[in-house]
C-alpha cells in the first residue's frame, strides 16, 4: 500500500471552491469519488493522522496513488458532477446501494404501432411506460388479468401477434374479450392506443375520471337501446370498482408522494420507498447497504434520492415523470434545498421535499419505517443463518485475536439499571455463530447500589464463573467414584451442568477499564489461560484486549466484527429487557404497598396474576373478585390505590415534576 504524503498536493495548491475529487490507484483505476464545497478543507482531511480516520478511510488512501479534483461554480454542479463520475468509474469505496430483491415492473410498450402490456423485471427501456415496482407479481399480475376486462388492450408477444395477423384469427384472449384483437383489425391502431392511454391512466391515479366515463358511455348506450353493450360498460365499470378497491387509500387529499424510510446499525443501512400516487400506494421497493464509513443519516438521504431520480427508478406520475411534486422522508437530507431545486428543474415544476410533523403522511411513514426496520432484519436473519458466513466469521476472529482454534462458544455480558437502581446483569450465550437462548441466563446484583457498571460486572463475572469452577470441582469428585469418568448431568437434579461448559471467547461491553477489570477476575480464578476476554466499545466499534494500550479496529465489512456487534447488542436487549420487567414489578410493588390489609398471599396472587402496572391498572372490580382471596372491600382497596397513584402522576405532570418509582 502506498504512503498518502507520497501523493499528498503541495500545500496550497488546492483550491477553496466547490469541486469534485476522485482517488485513483497505482492502475489509474478511480477507487473513490467525492464532493466538497471547499476542496481545500476537505481534502486536507484526507491526510491527516491515520489513527485519525475510519478504518476504511484509511484502507482508501493507503490504496490510492494518485488525486485530482475539478472546479464547479456551485453545489448543484457539484452533486451532477459527482453523480456523473461515480457511474462513469463505479468506485468500489464509495456506498453501494443493492436490491434487497427483484421487484416487477408493470410495463406498457409506448412506443410500438400497438402498444402491448406485460409485468417484467429488470432495467427500463426508453419509449416504454412504466409503473411499480411491486411487493409481488402475482398481485400485480392479477390485477392486470381483471383490468383487462375494462381496457381490453395487448397483452400477447410479438410472435404471437405476427402469427394471430398472418392467420386472421385472434387468440383466446381475443374470443373471450380480454383483447380487442388489433391484429386482426377488430380496432384500428388508434381505437387501440386509447385504451391503452386508459389503461395506463388508472395506473396513473386516475381511477374516478375512468368510472365516471364508463357510468356516462354506460348510460347512453342504455338510453339508445344498446342494451347489450351497456352490459359490457357495467361489467366493466364493477371490475374497475373492484381493481381500485385492492388498492387502500393512504392519503386522503390525492397526493403524488414517494415516501423514504431508512433504518441503520453501524454496518448496514435499509431504504424502503412508497410510491403513493392520488392517494394510493402503487408501488413499493426496497434497498440494503453496507455503511462504508460514519456519514450520517442525512448525507446518506442525499446521495440515495439524487442516484434513485438521476437513474429515472422511480414510480411515473400523472404528468408522466417519474418525480412527484412531493418527497417525504425520515430527516432532512444534507443539501436539501440544493436538491429540491434541482429535482425541480429535473420535474419541470416545484418538488418540496420535507419531514412530516403530524397528520396521515406522519402515519405513513412510520408505516414505511416499520418496514425498513423488518427488511434490515430479514436480511440480518439471512445473513447470521448461512452456515459458510458463520464460518467466515469465526475464522476471522480466530486470525485476528491470534487463538489457536475458532472461538465455538462466546459468551456476552452486560449491565443495566436506572440511575443505580434495579441494578442487573445479562449472559448471552453464541455457539457457531447462532444465538443458543436456553442458556441465557439473568442476574440480579445486590452486593450494592450504585451505577458503578465496572463493579457490577465484576460481581456478574465472579459469579458465573465460580459456578464454572464450582461444577467442575462436583463433576471431578463425582468422577473419582465412577468408572464413566465424568459427567456433564447433574446427578442430583438430572438436569445438564450447563455452567459447566467454558466459554472460548468472553465479550464485555466497553472500553480498556471494563476490560482490565474484568480480566481481573479471570486472573483470580485462575481462568486467563482458558478464557479470551476483549470488549467491544460502540462509539467507533473498536476492540480493546487487556493489557494493550491500543485497540484493535476490524474491517467494517468484516464478518467478525459483524458477529462480534450481535454478541454485544444481545446481551444488550437481553440486559435492557431484564431490568424492564424488574422495574415494572417494583412499581406495581409500591401500589400494593398503599393497600392496607393487603397480605403477602395476596399480594403474591396479584403479582402473579397482573405482572406489570399497566396490567394491573386495566383489571376490573370483576377481574379482581374472581382471584382467591379477594372480596369486595379488599378489590375495592386495590384499585383505590391505583386511582390514588393515577392521580398522583397527573399532579406531577401538571407542576413539571418527574417520580421514578
Amino acid at each position: 500500500m502506498a504512503d498518502p504524503a507520497s501523493y499528498r498536493p503541495a500545500p496550497g495548491s488546492i483550491p477553496t471552491e466547490p469541486g469534485v475529487y476522485r482517488f485513483s490507484d497505482p492502475n489509474g483505476q478511480v477507487i473513490y469519488v467525492g464532493k466538497a464545497i471547499n476542496l481545500r478543507n476537505r481534502l486536507n482531511s484526507y491526510f491527516a493522522d491515520p489513527a485519525s480516520l475510519h478504518f476504511r478511510t484509511q484502507t482508501m488512501v493507503r490504496t490510492a496513488s494518485k488525486v485530482e479534483w475539478t472546479v464547479v461554480h456551485n453545489e448543484v454542479e457539484a452533486l451532477q458532477l459527482e453523480y456523473t463520475w461515480i457511474k462513469q468509474y463505479d468506485p468500489r469505496f464509495n456506498i453501494k446501494y443493492r436490491d434487497d430483491k427483484s421487484y416487477p415492473w408493470l410495463c406498457v410498450t409506448w412506443s410500438e404501432e400497438f402498444p402491448r402490456v406485460f409485468v417484467g423485471r429488470g432495467a427500463k427501456r426508453k419509449g416504454y411506460r412504466y409503473f411499480g415496482p411491486f411487493g409481488q407479481a402475482w398481485a400485480v399480475r392479477e390485477s392486470v388479468d381483471l383490468l383487462l376486462r375494462v381496457f381490453p388492450m395487448r397483452s400477447c408477444t410479438n410472435g404471437v401477434f405476427r402469427d394471430a395477423h398472418a392467420s386472421g384469427r385472434p387468440c383466446l384472449l381475443g374470443h373471450i374479450g380480454k383483447c380487442a384483437a388489433p391484429c386482426v383489425g377488430r380496432v384500428t391502431a388508434a381505437e387501440h392506443r386509447e385504451i391503452a392511454a386508459d389503461f395506463c391512466a388508472f395506473w396513473s391515479g386516475n381511477s374516478r375520471g375512468l368510472e365516471r366515463k364508463l357510468t356516462k358511455q354506460m348510460e347512453e348506450a342504455a338510453a339508445s337501446m344498446e342494451y347489450e353493450r351497456a352490459a359490457v360498460l357495467r361489467d366493466a365499470r364493477d371490475a374497475l370498482r373492484q381493481a381500485t378497491e385492492k388498492s387502500a387509500i393512504v392519503l386522503p387529499d390525492g397526493t403524488d408522494a414517494d415516501v423514504f424510510a431508512v433504518a441503520a446499525d453501524p454496518l448496514e443501512v435499509a431504504v424502503q420507498i412508497f410510491h403513493v400516487r392520488s392517494g394510493r400506494v402503487h408501488g413499493e421497493r426496497g434497498w440494503v447497504a453496507d455503511r462504508a464509513d460514519e456519514t450520517d443519516l442525512a448525507e446518506l438521504m442525499e446521495g440515495f434520492l439524487f442516484t434513485f431520480y438521476a437513474d429515472n427508478q422511480g414510480s411515473e406520475t400523472r404528468t408522466g415523470g417519474t418525480i412527484p411534486p412531493e418527497i417525504i422522508v425520515p430527516v432532512a437530507p444534507a443539501s436539501v434545498d440544493l436538491l429540491a431545486e434541482l429535482l425541480s428543474e429535473q420535474r419541470g415544476a416545484r418538488v418540496n421535499i420535507h419531514v412530516p410533523q403530524r397528520g396521515d403522511k406522519k402515519t405513513l411513514l412510520e408505516t414505511v419505517t416499520r418496514n425498513a426496520e423488518q427488511a434490515l432484519i430479514l436480511h440480518k436473519t439471512k445473513r447470521a443463518s448461512d452456515l459458510a458466513t458463520r464460518s467466515e466469521a469465526m475464522a476471522e476472529l480466530q486470525e485476528a485475536l491470534g487463538m489457536a482454534l475458532p472461538p465455538l462458544r462466546i459468551e456476552g455480558f452486560d449491565i443495566s439499571h436506572l440511575q443505580g437502581t434495579e441494578v442487573v446483569g445479562s449472559m448471552v450465550v453464541f455457539e457457531d455463530g447462532m444465538a443458543r437462548k436456553s442458556e441465557y441466563r439473568r442476574f440480579v446484583i445486590k452486593s450494592f447500589e450504585g451505577s458503578n457498571d465496572v463493579a457490577a460486572m465484576d460481581e456478574v463475572l465472579r459469579r458465573r464463573f465460580n459456578r464454572l469452577l464450582a461444577d467442575r470441582a462436583e463433576m471431578a469428585e463425582a468422577a473419582a467414584g465412577s468408572d464413566d469418568g465424568p459427567s456433564l448431568i447433574d446427578a442430583n437434579t438430572g438436569a445438564p451442568r450447563k455452567f459447566a461448559y467454558a466459554p472460548a471467547l468472553v465479550v464485555v461491553d466497553g472500553g480498556l477499564p471494563q476490560v482490565n477489570a474484568a480480566q481481573q477476575v479471570l486472573d483470580d480464578l485462575g481462568l486467563a489461560d482458558e478464557v479470551l476476554l476483549i470488549g467491544l466499545a460502540k462509539r467507533l466499534e473498536e476492540i480493546w484486549i487487556p493489557g494493550e494500550d491500543f485497540p484493535l479496529i476490524l474491517p467494517r465489512t468484516s464478518e467478525a466484527l459483524y458477529l462480534l456487534q450481535r454478541v454485544r447488542d444481545e446481551s444488550h436487549r437481553f440486559a435492557i429487557t431484564h431490568h424492564r420487567n424488574r422495574r415494572s414489578k417494583a412499581m406495581v410493588e409500591s401500589v400494593l404497598d398503599a393497600v392496607p390489609g393487603l397480605g403477602e398471599v395476596r399480594r403474591k396472587t396479584l403479582l402473579t396474576q397482573f405482572s406489570s402496572l399497566k396490567k394491573l391498572r386495566a383489571a376490573s372490580l370483576d377481574d379482581l373478585l374472581a382471584l382467591p382471596g379477594f372480596g369486595p372491600s379488599t378489590a375495592q382497596a386495590v384499585l383505590d390505590a391505583l386511582a390514588q397513584e393515577v392521580a398522583g402522576e397527573a399532579i406531577n405532570t401538571a407542576t413539571g415534576e418527574v417520580t421514578e418509582v
